[in-house]
């Protein structure tokens, strides 16, 4: 049974997904530049992260 619900969210997802494009691309490219932005921002703090722990925990 909680198949079907992941397959209904993740339907209901894209439609949403494929709305807000259609609607609004200039709002969906905005959308998309805050995503690469967040996942660019994890990956640099998890960069750093590892660079402390190289370093021994050192400041």
């Amino acid at each position: 049974m909680a198949v079907q619900w992941k397959k209904v969210g993740l339907f209901a997802l894209v439609v949403f997904i494929f709305y807000v494009i259609v609607t609004d691309p200039e709002k969906a490219a905005d959308y998309v530049q805050i995503g690469f932005e967040a996942v660019s921002d994890a990956a640099q703090s998890i960069g750093d992260f590892m660079t402390w722990i190289a370093n021994g925990g050192k400041d």
